[in-house]
């Protein structure tokens, strides 16, 4: 199965090097927040982690010298606000536990799309439902 781009995209851009497989784990972790928390499959969501040199981001609060994380979450409309701040604070908390950054020195930008703003190879998505399954539908 070919795909043009997958929803939603979750980016996390961090000024470290991290060890492969904590990253894969926190891959594995950041996949199932989102499919519990939103109530949706997992087959279509998307993760980008950058690993940047140390002077790479900034973020007002942070010292020179501090570790920062930056957070990207492109998601489809219909989540709840309660949601997206769980989402929000489990994202924060797990970047603490794995990487050592604090959560005063990360940052989280989230934005909704409507579904037809995120493409499969074989279709539009729709905006979210509870128990969301994007691809069978």
């Amino acid at each position: 199965m070919v795909y043009t781009m997958l929803v939603p995209h979750l980016q996390f851009d961090i000024n470290k090097r991290v060890d492969s497989l904590k990253k894969k784990e926190f891959l594995d972790k950041v996949e199932t927040i989102f499919s519990q928390i939103m109530q949706t499959g997992n087959e279509h969501i998307a993760i980008s982690f950058r690993e940047l040199d140390q002077y790479s981001l900034q973020l007002g609060r942070s010292k020179n010298s501090d570790y920062i994380c930056l957070i990207n979450l492109d998601i489809r409309k219909g989540r709840s606000q309660s949601q997206k701040r769980k989402l929000v604070r489990s994202y924060m908390n797990l970047v603490t536990e794995y990487f050592d950054v604090e959560t005063t020195n990360q940052y989280v930008t989230l934005t909704d799309h409507n579904g037809e703003d995120f493409n499969l190879y074989e279709k539009s998505l729709m905006d979210w439902k509870k128990n969301d399954k994007p691809i069978d539908n």
